[in-house]
């Protein structure tokens, strides 16, 4: 599975929210600033390319889904964060996210009874 770019990320966001659609209702998902229409379509294109996204023709409008589940992206990415920036250490991440002072105690203690209850 290939990295996406942050503009593919944006798009393949908005097809996952659409859950199959034409660019126009892939591009009604997208947050403004909203890309130009083209750039949306071309981008959809390489995501197709790269076999993210699955086109059916429906009359003369392509409608566009996802060929690969949110849920396996966000593991393969997460994966390869802790991999690559973190020992391959979850433990390091979580530190690191201390370290910055993005979780606070109470967070760590909700993971902790997340972690327990599992």
């Amino acid at each position: 599975m290939e990295k996406l770019t942050p503009q593919e990320e944006d798009a393949m966001q908005a097809v996952w929210k659409a859950g199959s659609g034409s660019v126009k209702q892939i591009l009604d998902q997208l947050n403004e600033p909203r890309p130009p229409y083209t750039t949306l379509a071309s981008t959809i294109k390489n995501l197709e390319k790269k076999g993210y996204v699955e086109s059916t023709l429906n009359g003369n409008t392509y409608l566009y889904s996802p060929a690969v589940s949110e849920e396996d992206y966000k593991k393969k990415f997460m994966n390869s964060v802790v991999k690559n920036y973190f020992d391959n250490s979850y433990k390091e991440l979580v530190n690191f996210f201390v370290d910055q002072k993005k979780l606070s105690p109470d967070e760590l203690k909700e993971i902790l009874k997340m972690i327990e209850g599992k």
